[in-house]
């Protein structure tokens, strides 16, 4: 079901394919899922205007997340054929995300897009923001959407009959060097019923996995994608 090669004996590449259920995906090195055979772009837990809503309660945060985050999400529509993106929840972090700077740069961005069929699988944030203005054009949905042989979530619950792929856990890998060093880096996790993907949005934390028998980690830099051996 899966590639055997280790990531000593692969070209590293920004993408790395992956069979699943008689589907080819591909996870991408900028923290997004690609569906070749439906054109369709996956990315979960955006979290947009989370630095927005921290700000509104005081706390001194970067500007420039969410344009940074819609300018990665430009780079991969550039890159891979999209008749669909589907955010797996968590669009929006909170209520203060409705910030006017927040929406003009996603009005903006829907403007760049404006043919491109967008759906959200909504979330627990999502249930706490609010759902996104409508001008944004973006079909909601609760979870689960069922695409066969995928069962498409934010949480990972097992669907019967069905893969499915998810958000939610916003999964990290720690990377430990011969002299001490450590590097916490964004991950893919695989196991045979579930697919994690890691948190698309730039400032949302993470949650440490390791690999294990039964679940595989795909570490992701931004720059390329590659297997820990497990």
């Amino acid at each position: 079901m899966y590639p055997a090669a280790a990531a000593s004996a692969r070209i590293l590449s920004a993408e790395y394919p992956i069979d699943l259920h008689g589907a080819q995906l591909l996870l991408l090195a900028a923290k997004a899922l690609y569906w070749p055979a439906r054109q369709l772009l996956c990315v979960a837990d955006a979290h947009f205007g989370k630095a927005a809503a921290f700000r509104a309660l005081g706390q001194p945060v970067p500007h420039g997340t969410t344009s940074d985050n819609l300018a990665r999400l430009d780079g991969l529509l550039a890159d891979y054929p999209a008749r669909q993106l589907l955010f797996l929840g968590d669009f929006l972090h909170a209520r203060a995300s409705h910030a006017p700077t927040t929406l003009a740069a996603l009005s903006a961005w829907r403007q760049r897009h404006r043919g491109l069929h967008c759906t959200l699988v909504r979330g627990n944030h999502d249930r706490h923001a609010g759902d996104p203005p409508s001008g944004l054009d973006i079909e909601l949905l609760d979870e689960p959407l069922m695409l066969n042989p995928f069962a498409f979530r934010h949480i990972p619950r097992i669907e019967r009959g069905r893969y499915v792929i998810a958000g939610h856990e916003h999964p990290v890998y720690h990377l430990q060097g011969r002299a001490r060093q450590r590097l916490r880096l964004p991950c893919f996790t695989v196991t045979d019923q579930t697919m994690v993907l890691p948190s698309f949005g730039e400032f949302t934390g993470g949650h440490t996995v390791d690999a294990a028998p039964g679940r595989r980690v795909f570490v992701v830099d931004g720059v390329a994608v590659w297997p820990i051996p497990g």
